[in-house]
């Protein structure tokens, strides 16, 4: 007969995607009351299941929330984990001289999908009611055509107010 330890019972309940098998050892072959588990990890058709869930999340939070024309907007954003890049755009970050309304700003991504970066607000943007777009994309590059796939993977947006450039914030 068979029995199962303690520990054999406290790996089960831990790890509730493996395998557990009872084998005898061959030296306790005849002691019925010998037996040792070998734990095997099972595969699992989902691997997103193995992240934890704050790594699918995708969001991004803008400072000062309601910057003047002329001022610098610090970006500090989260893609899933499987994006490489995200694109941020918005009729807020105008150029001088362009006649382009719409710009848009790369974001390089680290491996756990965090981002940064420092975006200029024009002394020449129309001031109002902006809304800043993201788009967490996975760029791949194939090789012999160096042609781009952009798959994008999840979108967000915030809504954004810039206030008219006066002289009197640097004072």
């Amino acid at each position: 007969m068979r029995s199962i330890t303690r520990a054999t019972a406290a790996l089960a309940l831990a790890v509730p995607l493996a395998v557990i098998s009872l084998t005898t050892s061959p030296a306790a072959a005849t002691d019925d009351s010998a037996a040792t588990a070998t734990a095997a990890t099972a595969a699992t058709d989902d691997s997103d299941d193995d992240q934890p869930k704050w790594r699918k999340l995708t969001s991004f939070r803008i400072s000062p929330e309601a910057p003047h024309q002329n001022d610098v907007l610090r970006v500090l954003l989260h893609c899933p984990a499987e994006a490489n890049h995200a694109i941020l755009g918005s009729t807020a970050f105008m150029l001088k001289g362009s006649w382009r309304r719409y710009r848009e700003v790369g974001v390089g991504l680290t491996s756990r999908g965090f981002g940064r970066r420092a975006v200029i607000i024009s002394r020449y943007a129309p001031p109002g009611d902006h809304e800043v777009r993201m788009k967490c994309v996975k760029v791949s590059i194939h090789k012999p055509s160096g042609l781009r796939k952009v798959k994008v993977l999840s979108r967000a947006a915030l809504p954004l107010v810039v206030r008219e450039f006066h002289i009197g914030q640097y004072f």
